[in-house]
């Protein structure tokens, strides 16, 4: 390829074929979006580059692509959620409590991508322990910053990009990296894909090794690509999934797919459920209208539209935000000071060590979920919040399987409005809370879910000055039955080819 300039319009499946054909070489690529990331540290959304590094993983991978005997994916670059835990780069889950510190191995799906051929560009901001729906909640400065910001929409730069990996989406969607990964506890791939414009994916719970990724809610985190395309994707999550039980108990011992083998596959007949409690008074209009000519798409394409009810879909908030608080309030009591990560520097004893450093370290949404967390599994809470939450959660996972009697796949919104403005929801997190209403009850589910871009919402447009005439994406959700990600990707991508929302740009990327 002789125009390195038009290297980054490449999606995952182009520019690898790139690299095999010798049109561009590994080092040429990693250089490109380098520089990229280095002309647009305005965004916010790497915490951590090393070009040494970088270049060093591009040269092994032309040096295997130069025997014929290269990985899939050799030469491809992509950037890393900082909640993945890498030997050659800093891991600081974008906390205070972690900054600096240095994993010495790394996580599976950062192994398994490796293996595959890729080439890490770097690490990627989101909020502090995966613990938002915004990316203002982190709490480490991104690179060539000197204080902390949340990463910036590129569509509207006055927006969020959704959380928690919105590093990941701004990444993604203003061509700094091809792909990166995410992960999805509540809603943190589909969210800030839908609130930037791309297409990502979350696994059945257990398919994607949680092994490295810095625990948040152990039942409910997983990991999972963000990329341009339902192809792009694809690709990478038949890389990502497959066992791990020596290294973690809850991956599941199911092998793993070449998930692009069906992506062409008719969607004539296919049954999507269209949840009424997904189209209630909470949504806005203009997601709504964007979801639904989505929907007219896949009739056009001979798939048949079928009312269903989540009935439960309302009590997913309280739910989530009773047992993802409790799992952090346990996984997070690992960070005292004693044996990693920050330490007060004046402390009378052992006790006011850990009190000063949990205070200093944590920011405050991350104590709120741990205060709640706490509290909700004390004695004389525990059988009437946290066990009532378990039971509700069950009748959630039930509801799906009453639905998907009825449908193949179960569609809606990602989310009830576009990217609010930065500051928007200030110091009010039940409005941060509230936003992941239509993406918590598939996470609950442990159900495969995905977004995938469906037109642009007016949201973007109000206002004065720079902001008029800057509309915001529009994800649709497509949630599968377990082991049914194939069937999501098949259905995203036959609407991707007739579409071309996927392919559109934030003006000035």
């Amino acid at each position: 390829m002789n125009n390195n300039t038009d290297l980054h319009d490449l999606g995952v499946a182009q520019l690898a074929a790139a690299l095999r054909a010798k049109q561009v070489s590994a080092v040429e690529a990693a250089q490109h979006f380098l520089a990229r990331a280095k002309a647009h540290q305005g965004l916010a959304a790497y915490l951590a580059i090393d070009e040494d590094v970088t270049l060093a993983q591009a040269r092994a991978q032309d040096a295997a692509l130069a025997t014929g005997q290269a990985a899939p994916l050799a030469g491809l670059p992509i950037a890393h959620k900082d909640v993945f835990v890498t030997r050659d780069f800093p891991t600081t889950a974008a906390s205070k409590m972690l900054a600096g510190y240095r994993s010495p191995f790394d996580a599976t799906v950062v192994a398994r991508l490796a293996q595959a051929g890729c080439v890490t560009l770097g690490k990627l901001s989101c909020d502090e322990f995966a613990m938002g729906a915004s990316n203002e909640k982190a709490a480490i400065a991104a690179l060539g910053l000197d204080a902390p910001q949340p990463a910036h929409n590129p569509w509207n730069p006055r927006h969020v990009p959704g959380g928690s990996s919105g590093g990941s989406a701004v990444a993604v969607a203003a061509r700094l990296a091809p792909a990166a990964t995410g992960t999805d506890t509540g809603g943190s791939i589909r969210q800030p894909a839908s609130f930037c414009g791309i297409t990502g994916i979350k696994p059945t719970y257990g398919r994607a090794s949680r092994y490295g990724m810095i625990a948040f809610a152990s039942s409910l985190d997983q990991a999972g690509p963000m990329a341009r395309s339902a192809e792009d994707c694809a690709l990478l999550l038949s890389q990502i999934c497959g066992p791990d039980p020596e290294r973690d108990a809850t991956s599941l011992d199911h092998p793993a797919e070449d998930f692009t083998r069906g992506l062409q596959g008719s969607i004539a007949g296919l049954r999507i459920g269209v949840p009424a409690e997904f189209f209630s008074d909470g949504l806005q209009d203009d997601v709504r209208t964007a979801v639904e000519a989505a929907l007219k798409e896949y009739e056009k394409l001979g798939a048949r539209l079928v009312p269903i009810s989540l009935p439960r879909t309302a009590l997913s908030v309280p739910v989530y935000y009773i047992l993802a608080p409790a799992e952090a309030s346990s996984n997070l009591s690992r960070f005292d000071g004693v044996r990693y990560g920050h330490r007060a520097e004046n402390y009378t004893d052992l006790l006011d060590m850990y009190k000063k450093t949990r205070a200093e370290g944590f920011g405050d949404e991350v104590k709120r979920r741990i205060m709640i967390g706490t509290y909700v599994l004390s004695e004389g809470y525990y059988d009437a919040y946290y066990l009532q939450a378990q039971k509700i959660r069950r009748m959630i996972a039930d509801d799906f399987q009453n639905a998907f009697k009825e449908c193949d796949v179960i569609a809606g919104p990602v989310a009830p409005t576009v990217a609010w403005k930065l500051g928007d929801h200030g110091n009010d997190p039940l409005a941060d809370y509230l936003a992941d209403i239509f993406t918590l009850p598939a996470s609950l589910a442990g159900l495969p879910g995905m977004s995938v871009p469906a037109g642009f919402g007016e949201g973007g447009m109000q206002g004065s000055g720079a902001e008029v005439g800057k509309p915001l994406p529009v994800g649709l959700q497509l949630i599968g039955n377990y082991f049914q990600e194939a069937r999501l990707l098949n259905a995203a991508h036959r609407l991707q080819q007739a579409t071309d929302f996927h392919l559109r740009r934030p003006e000035g990327f």
